[in-house]
């Protein structure tokens, strides 16, 4: 990987950032809604929750979704998965944003 891990872990923390709650319209970082990100060896896993157990699903699947393909947009990442918890649709959720084929990569200048 030519890049430091530093520098992967800023990347993914600024996309994060851009992701939006669609229901509230607030960056799910200002939300705190992310409990933990792990990188090793370009995979990342990335734990979070909604702002509550009962959140509309389809916004659960939408932030969730956003999140697997934001940083598998990043240069050097080969694999995310994504873990909602406590939330009544969770398992739900992770499956499908998991199994769902990640999105094209960016094409190279």
């Amino acid at each position: 990987m030519s890049q430091d891990t530093p520098q992967i872990r800023k990347q993914i923390f600024d996309e994060l950032t851009k992701i939006v709650d669609p229901e509230i319209g607030v960056s799910i970082m200002e939300l705190e809604l992310i409990d933990k990100v792990d990188l090793d060896a370009g995979k990342v896993n990335v734990d979070l929750h909604l702002t509550s157990p009962f959140c509309p699903a389809v916004f659960g699947f939408k932030i969730a979704q956003d999140v697997r393909d934001n940083i598998y947009k990043l240069q050097g990442i080969q694999d995310v998965k994504v873990n909602v918890s406590n939330h009544f649709m969770a398992e739900a959720i992770n499956k499908q944003v998991n199994e769902s084929k990640p999105p094209s990569p960016p094409a190279k200048q």
